[in-house]
């Protein structure tokens, strides 16, 4: 079992910054592959970027892609989200999730994670 808790959540305006952090509870931290996704009102929850065990290896959404940088500290069990230049399209509750990494491809898919946080609500106005 892989417990995570979500911080950084918040408001601001467009073009402004914020950075989540999402931190595990296993000292196996460094064995996961991580994902952020995030679900707006009524919509879908939707993919926003993955880091494999290392964090050599990133994959994002488009609609991200330039503006937000998930990384992470395998030495302090937490994943980090940067998203800069925010939209108000942005706005929305951000989950982190994890999944033990097999080596393969990192996914896009929510229910390839096996974990995940309570979420966090992130509200961009213009």
């Amino acid at each position: 079992q892989v417990q995570l808790v979500e911080y950084g959540g918040g408001r601001m305006k467009a073009g402004g910054s914020l950075r989540f952090s999402c931190a595990a509870s296993r000292r196996t931290f460094s064995s996961y592959a991580m994902g952020w996704f995030r679900q707006s009102p009524g919509k879908e929850r939707e993919f926003v970027a993955a880091i494999n065990w290392s964090g050599g290896d990133t994959y994002y959404a488009d609609s991200v892609k330039g503006r937000f940088t998930i990384s992470r500290d395998n030495n302090r069990n937490t994943m980090y989200l940067q998203m800069n230049n925010l939209k108000p399209e942005d706005t929305a509750v951000y989950y982190c999730a994890a999944v033990e990494d097999s080596g393969h491809s990192l996914s896009d898919s929510e229910g390839h994670y096996d974990y995940w946080g309570q979420g966090t609500q992130v509200t961009v106005s213009s």
